[in-house]
């Protein structure tokens, strides 16, 4: 998959209703700086299109990239983010749970987890959400490029053990800084989208 021309075409808040659309989405999910937008942005080549930040919890709405006026890639808020009140991740929490359920454009979703550390809690926890909701997250393990070649398989096998994640789930390594599996991600989305095409 080639991207060619990419934009923010909608931003939801918490009161906003989803947006009608006719192009499959695909749904990134995270907690506060896996690396969510690093990768948003090294997918579609743009190095500010999805605001990075140091500060965790910068994404606060979802907002959907239409890529090559094909599809779109759907960036939700990240979670575990200490310094938000009570109150406000439970309203993001209301708003992620309302578009998995409501979109009926959202094809698959993926799960983004650190590959240095074993799943957090609200890691493992936002696994069985997705499940739960239908979907099986296909995982994206950020940093590669922070870690040893060697440790590699030993991490990912960290991660697969961590979220007892279901059988045959497709794990992609990436890194932000050398784009490394870039396009195996994109690949995979677009056999996503041509298997969607076809049925």
């Amino acid at each position: 998959m080639i991207v060619k021309s990419v934009e923010l075409e909608t931003v939801c808040g918490i009161t906003s209703k989803i947006p009608d659309n006719v192009l499959p989405e695909i749904a990134f999910a995270g907690k506060s700086n896996v690396g969510k937008s690093s990768l948003i942005n090294g997918l579609v080549n743009r190095k500010a299109l999805a605001r990075t930040s140091s500060s965790p919890g910068k994404t606060q709405t979802i907002n959907f990239y239409n890529v090559n006026r094909e599809l779109y890639f759907v960036d939700l808020p990240g979670y575990g983010y200490a310094s938000v009140s009570k109150e406000v991740k439970a309203k993001w929490g209301k708003m992620i749970e309302n578009y998995l359920h409501k979109s009926p454009m959202l094809k698959a979703v993926f799960l983004l987890i650190d590959i240095r550390h074993e799943p957090s809690v609200n890691d493992v926890n936002m696994y069985e959400w997705i499940l739960a909701n239908g979907f099986e997250p296909i995982i994206i393990a950020t940093k590669l490029d922070k870690i040893k070649r060697n440790q590699i398989q030993k991490n990912l096998k960290i991660i697969r053990t961590g979220l007892n994640v279901v059988e045959g789930t497709k794990i992609f390594p990436f890194s932000a800084q050398t784009k490394q599996g870039k396009d195996e991600i994109l690949n995979f989305i677009e056999n996503i989208i041509s298997e969607e095409a076809e049925e």
